[in-house]
C-alpha cells in the first residue's frame, strides 16, 4: 500500500491526551516546536482531532480559561484517510493541512502523512535529483499516444519518469488536452535531447516546455512552444 509506506507511525509522534488541559497542550507544543499535534483518547488508538498552537495562543491572549480540556479547541476531527485509501483522495483531503491523520482498517489511529513527505514522494517520482531534462509534451486523448511518444524517446534515451497531467486551458488550442512530462535520465546530452524533441515534433507532437534539472533552468517555455530560449530562465 503506497499510503502506508509514506506514513509516520504514531509511535514516533508527539501527541496529546484528550484529557489534557489547554495549558498542558501548549507546553507540549512549545517543547516539541510543532504548530499542531494529534489529540488521542486514553488508549492512544482513537483520533479525536488536532490542536493548534495558534488557537491556544489566541485563547490565552483573550484571558480565557487555560484549564479547559484540550478538546475545547480541537480541529480537523473528520480530516482523516485510511491506509488503503486511493492515492488521489489524499490530495483532496490534505489541502492546506500540515498533515493528514491516517486510520487503519479498524478505524484506529495509525499515524500521519505530512505535506513534506508527500512532496518528497512526488519529487522522487519526477527524478528531480537524478534526471537531466523534463520534456512537457502536449497531446490529445487519442489511444496509443503515450506508447508512440515513449517509443520515439526510447530510440535515443531511457525514460527516468513519466507524469500525465491535464493541459492548462490556455495551451495553444482545444485539441491538446493532456500534458505528458517525460524525465530523461542523467547523462543525456543537449544534442540528444534536441534530437528527441525534433523527432517528437516530426510525429506531430508539440513539445511545449523543457526544463534543465541540473542547471535549474527552463530552456523552452510553453508561452512559445517549439522555440528554445536564447536566455534560459531560472526555475
Amino acid at each position: 500500500m503506497l499510503i502506508k509506506s509514506l506514513v509516520r507511525k504514531k509511535d514516533y509522534l508527539t501527541t496529546v491526551n484528550e484529557h489534557a488541559t489547554l495549558e498542558e497542550a501548549l507546553k507540549t507544543l512549545e517543547e516539541s516546536g510543532f504548530r499542531c499535534v494529534p489529540i488521542l483518547d486514553d488508549t492512544g488508538t482513537i483520533f479525536r482531532g488536532n490542536i493548534y498552537r495558534m488557537h491556544i495562543y489566541r485563547h490565552k491572549s483573550e484571558g480565557k480559561d487555560m484549564s479547559l480540556p484540550v478538546t475545547y479547541l480541537l480541529k480537523n476531527a473528520t480530516k482523516t484517510i485510511k491506509v488503503n485509501s486511493p492515492f488521489f483522495k489524499v490530495f483532496f483531503t490534505i489541502k492546506d493541512l500540515p498533515y493528514i491523520s491516517v486510520l487503519d482498517e479498524d478505524n484506529k489511529f495509525y499515524g500521519i502523512l505530512t505535506h513534506s513527505r508527500l512532496l518528497d514522494m512526488l519529487s522522487a517520482a519526477w527524478n528531480v535529483k537524478t534526471g537531466s531534462y523534463v520534456l512537457t509534451v502536449l497531446t490529445d486523448n487519442s489511444r496509443g499516444n503515450l506508447v508512440k511518444m515513449s517509443k520515439v524517446i526510447s530510440k535515443y534515451s531511457e525514460i527516468a519518469g513519466v507524469m500525465s497531467l491535464d493541459s492548462s486551458p490556455n495551451t495553444i488550442n482545444d485539441n491538446f488536452v493532456r500534458r505528458i512530462l517525460f524525465t530523461l535520465p542523467a547523462g543525456v546530452t543537449d544534442d540528444t535531447m534536441k534530437i528527441i524533441v525534433a523527432k517528437l515534433e516530426a510525429k506531430g507532437y508539440v513539445v511545449a516546455e523543457i526544463e534543465d534539472l541540473q542547471a535549474g533552468m527552463t530552456i523552452m517555455s510553453d508561452e512559445n512552444p517549439g522555440v528554445f530560449l536564447s536566455e534560459p530562465t531560472e526555475d
